[in-house]
Order: structure tokens, then sequence, then C-alpha cells
């Protein structure tokens, strides 16, 4: 299991959620994942960590592990990751302007020998913490 970090545009109002919707090839574009209903289904659980002024930051489990998921799913109900070229629209106004904030930061697994289960933390990238000190 990989837990995730995103910084999203808007304030999430809900303190966490699941998002459920298929994905599958966008038909109009096919660099890109969609909502489509012949897509494999996919679930994104989310937990609001941190609230600023125009941003929400979120940790993300996925059930499912589909091609783009958090960016397709946060995006779908509104609120993209920050500094996504890809499915934040064409007029982004981005914080950032080095690529995407979002990033993975904690993994949890069973050992397949001694069945213990493991986890392995990293902190953020130094680039995100900065980009969020300049938001608190």
């Amino acid at each position: 299991e990989i837990e995730y970090v995103a910084l999203v545009r808007g304030i999430i109002k809900e303190n966490s959620g699941t998002i459920e919707m298929p994905i599958g090839r966008d038909k109009k574009d096919r660099q890109k994942m969609a909502e489509v209903k012949e897509g494999k289904p996919a679930v994104t659980h989310f937990q609001v960590l941190e609230r600023f002024k125009d941003h929400t930051l979120v940790k993300c489990q996925l059930v499912s592990g589909r091609t783009h998921q958090i960016r397709v799913h946060m995006s779908a109900i509104g609120h993209p990751v920050e500094g996504d070229p890809l499915y934040a629209g064409r007029n982004f106004d981005k914080i950032y302007k080095d690529g995407q904030l979002l990033t993975a930061y904690k993994l949890k697994l069973i050992h397949p020998t001694t069945k213990k289960e493991m986890v392995f933390e990293i902190p953020l990238p130094e680039y995100f913490e900065k980009v969020l000190e300049s938001l608190r």
C-alpha cells in the first residue's frame, strides 16, 4: 500500500472522502486518461491534511492503481493537482513552475518471510516543503 501527498487547487470542504469512477484512455486526447464509462474501476480515498487560502493539502490512498489515477480523480472533482500540466487546464495559474505537487511518501507492505508489516516513510521533497511554507 502506497500513500501519496498532493497539493490541489481550491478548498475541499470535506475532511475526507472517496472518489469512485472508472478510468480509461481519453477519447479526444490519447496522452490523457479520463473518466470513461467502459474504463477500469478506480477508487481513491483522500484525507485533508491542511487548508490554505486557495489550496488544500491531501493524503491519498489508492484502492486500485490506474495510470494517472490521483491526477484524474482530483481534477474530476474540481481540485486538480497544483502544477499538473496535463489535467489542470491551459489557463492554470501555477504557483510552482517546475512540475506537479504530488509525491509518494509512505509504503506499507507485509514481509514475505516474517509476515510482519513493514512501513517506510520519507519526508516531503524540499521543493514541496518550500511551496507549503510560502502558502503558510
